[in-house]
């Protein structure tokens, strides 16, 4: 077990700079994923039949076939047409799209769970279709969404894995470094499973305070300096008093 440690510390630098590899990949793809959930969720709600298609087309296309094939088709294929992209790239580029799609559906479905009222009201009041969707119906479903969007940015920190397979040294490449230089698969695996976790664990951390703060800005939940406060709430003397 001695020599396992040792090989560990030695391969660390080699594992850090995989774990900067799989959070680039992570972090660029979710924030194209995001923008590409709002464009087309929002284009699935959209009257004109034209960009409804176009959009259900696209979500379901990219949703129903593998990401490991997009992968594929991205870095091996593209390039027989004269596309050669860069690896960092295509991984962001195939994760952003396969999990857009995905995030898409929610954005759609937290904008229909909006009560029809709320958009009646915002009519009467004259908003336009812009001004209904930013401060009416967005902040309300905004809330909604950031669960289902907190599964799927853990599964595409696990989908960042695939990268692998495009020549990127992300985090599981360098663990199946450290396993085939041990000959040890539970011990490096074993890391692995340690690390993903803790960027899972961070990344969950992060939504659920995003999710506190929205949460109190539709005066539904405490504020995040409430909930960060070490300090105990006041309580008030004069409650009970008479009783």
């Amino acid at each position: 077990m001695g020599d396992n440690f040792d090989a560990f510390l030695d391969a660390w630098p080699r594992i850090q700079e995989g774990i900067l590899t799989t959070v680039y990949l992570t972090l660029g793809g979710a924030a194209l994923a995001f923008v590409l959930a709002l464009v087309l969720g929002v284009a699935e709600g959209a009257r004109p039949v034209v960009i409804r298609g176009t959009a259900r087309v696209v979500v379901e296309f990219f949703r129903g076939t593998s990401l490991l094939v997009q992968l594929f088709w991205l870095f091996y294929v593209l390039p027989l047409f004269g596309f050669e992209l860069e690896p960092m790239f295509c991984g962001i580029l195939a994760l952003g799209l396969n999990y857009g799609a995905y995030g898409a559906e929610v954005v759609r479905g937290s904008l229909g769970a909006i009560p029809a009222p709320q958009r009646e009201a915002a009519v009467a009041l004259n908003f336009s279709a812009w001004q209904r969707l930013h401060r009416i119906i967005f902040p309300q479903a905004w809330v909604q969404m950031i669960p289902p969007l907190n599964n799927l940015l853990i599964q595409l920190l696990k989908g960042s894995a695939l990268a692998s397979f495009i020549l990127l040294q992300d985090l599981t490449y360098q663990i199946e470094q450290l396993r085939r230089g041990t000959g040890d698969t539970l011990f490096s695996f074993g890391i692995g499973l340690i690390l993903y976790f803790c960027l899972a664990y961070i990344l969950t951390l992060f939504m659920n305070l995003l999710e506190m703060r929205a949460k109190s800005r539709l005066g539904v939940g405490p504020t995040l300096r409430e909930v960060l406060s070490l300090r105990p709430e006041r309580v008030d003397e004069n409650v009970g008093v008479g009783r």
